[in-house]
């Protein structure tokens, strides 16, 4: 009697501990369902299209006069002198507002005033974004500073942008990419990078028009490449 007595109880021990795994796992499936956000909500930024060809043409005359007015007196010729002038420059990081990219062919520096320009767009278009009711993006840097080097390696590459005399060489010069951005609020809303750019693409006219910055649209390059100005 005994004996079929603890079979019973292996048996309900065995039966409940089945019954208790199904429903954590039940458990966790809706947890991680719940955890996991559908982007399904397309949202726009209700601004007016316009060209970027026709408005980002300032030539390299003249984005190269602006860079040798405000920038380095001397372009490094490599990294190694590039780090002697760090304290002419200023650190560019990865914030809230915008990231900066895996860099191969520059390095995370301008000069101040520069580095306060870029620091501005950020802000402006996180305002913009939020004014509109809009996911929060952040947009990336993919290029700063870059010593003579930088530029040699880069005209092996095949890049055409890569000049002798480029405005990055200066620290006053920095590109966006305009089809990346990096979503940071976890909403089902999300905007399409067209859109973004357009975002992006306003608030760099804002500045221009302002006499903050010149701007050229590089298609190839998939970028607005920007140098601060007197």
């Amino acid at each position: 009697m005994k004996t079929k007595i603890r079979h019973i109880e292996k048996l309900v021990l065995l039966l409940a501990g089945l019954i208790f795994g199904f429903t954590t796992c039940g458990t966790n499936s809706r947890q991680s369902t719940s955890d996991t956000i559908v982007e399904d909500t397309l949202v726009a930024y209700p601004g007016r299209t316009f060209s970027y060809k026709d408005k980002f043409r300032d030539t390299q005359a003249k984005q190269e006069l602006a860079a040798k007015t405000l920038g380095l007196a001397t372009p490094p010729q490599n990294r190694q002198e590039a780090a002697r002038m760090r304290s002419q420059l200023s650190l560019i990081k990865t914030n809230d507002n915008y990231i900066v990219d895996s860099l191969t062919h520059s390095i995370p520096y301008l000069v101040p005033a520069a580095a306060k320009e870029l620091e501005s767009i950020g802000v402006e278009f996180a305002d913009i974004l939020q004014r509109n009711n809009l996911p929060h993006y952040r947009f990336y840097v993919t290029s700063v500073l870059r010593s003579k080097e930088d530029v040699k390696h880069l005209q092996r590459s095949g890049n055409i942008n890569a000049t002798n005399n480029s405005c990055h060489c200066y620290g006053t010069t920095f590109d966006i990419a305009y089809y990346r951005y990096d979503k940071v609020t976890r909403t089902r809303e999300y905007m399409h990078q067209d859109n973004l750019k357009l975002v992006l693409g306003q608030v760099l006219l804002n500045h221009q028009r302002a006499g903050k910055i010149y701007v050229k649209y590089e298609h190839k390059q998939a970028c607005f490449h920007i140098t601060v100005r007197p």
